[in-house]
């Protein structure tokens, strides 16, 4: 009897061992007919597994790793478009001033102009050349900013003189363009963790956007300290951007004007953006139509240890086609 007992819980667990044998067999097929679905670009399917399943715990692994090579297709798919669309907008940006500047060159050296006229000509295509040659600059610089290249090393610096010295230079170009400005940077320092000559592009960037873009009258350049480190706050009395554009304005190749009337490579607002992520800070911008612009510039001045590593996580953000930080996510407070 006994004997019979034992033999009848043999049997059932050997029925038992089979069916889950089977089972197991017939849900690793489905994952297998499933992923074959997959890799033939079918990228929507996932497998399906109740908890209680033996392979749940395989099935939401893959599903896991198939959602994330979706998305690496997705950004793959994002960047090449983005690519291309860099490459006809340059191809355009090039072609423009390039066209000029032959057209002008041209006409002085078969002399069809001479004497104060040609002078004018010769004048024209220097400004042509300068514009072609800000417009190769803003593209290498996106390059090595995006591919990982950039090298910098925020030191403590004094941003307040940093930025009086960069503002020389910009004095007679505002003046040339009827701009008034007005400076207002106490004379006490103002310390912080920058590097000097990307902290240099980030202002001749926004300052350039504000000559080129804005139509403004008047600027006013402020700097203080807040609680996430020193900020500078660059306002014009501008056009202004409306709500629907203010959060694509960094984007790179993003223009307000669709008709491209003002030139520029649209590069210029994402690279100071990048390259204040790299330094631990950020770039915000507050707008209203007809009012004008703020661009507000902050840079940390904690640990220079902690700001190298904020540096590596915006880099990788940048080169994984990452958005853009907030204040609180860039300065981590």
């Amino acid at each position: 009897m006994e004997a019979a007992v034992l033999a009848g819980i043999g049997l059932i667990c050997l029925g038992a061992a089979l069916w889950l044998v089977a089972e197991v067999r017939r849900q690793i097929r489905e994952m297998t007919e499933i992923l074959e679905e997959i890799q033939k670009g079918n990228g929507n399917r996932r497998i399906l597994a109740s908890p209680g399943q033996l392979t749940a715990p395989l099935a939401y692994a893959v599903n896991r790793v198939v959602q994330r090579y979706e998305e690496e297709q997705l950004r793959a798919r994002r960047s090449e478009a983005a690519d291309r669309q860099l490459m006809t907008s340059l191809s355009h940006d090039v072609r423009t001033p390039l066209t000029t500047l032959i057209g002008y060159l041209d006409a002085v050296h078969r002399q069809v102009v001479a004497g104060e006229e040609a002078q004018q000509y010769l004048e024209i295509a220097r400004r042509k050349a300068y514009d072609l040659k800000g417009i190769t600059d803003g593209l290498f610089a996106w390059c090595k900013l995006h591919s990982g290249e950039a090298d910098l090393q925020p030191t403590r610096q004094d941003l307040g003189e940093l930025t009086r010295n960069i503002l020389v230079d910009w004095v007679p170009l505002l003046e040339e363009a009827r701009i008034d400005y007005e400076v207002n940077i106490p004379e006490t320092p103002f310390w912080a963790l920058a590097d000097g000559e990307g902290y240099r592009r980030i202002l001749n960037n926004l300052l350039q956007n504000v000559l080129a873009h804005s139509h403004a009258t008047r600027v006013t350049l402020e700097m203080g300290r807040t609680s996430h480190g020193v900020q500078l706050r660059l306002g014009d009395n501008g056009v202004g951007i409306a709500p629907e554009e203010l959060g694509r304005i960094f984007d790179r190749l993003y223009r307000c004007d669709p008709a491209r009337t003002a030139g520029g490579s649209g590069l210029g607002l994402s690279i100071a953006q990048g390259l204040a992520k790299m330094m631990g800070g950020c770039i915000t911008a507050d707008s209203s139509p007809g009012q004008g612009t703020v661009f507000s510039v902050v840079l940390p001045g904690g640990d220079p240890e902690k700001t190298q590593e904020k540096a590596k996580v915006a880099a990788r953000s940048l080169q994984g086609g990452g958005g853009i930080l907030s204040e609180k996510e860039a300065t981590g407070i």
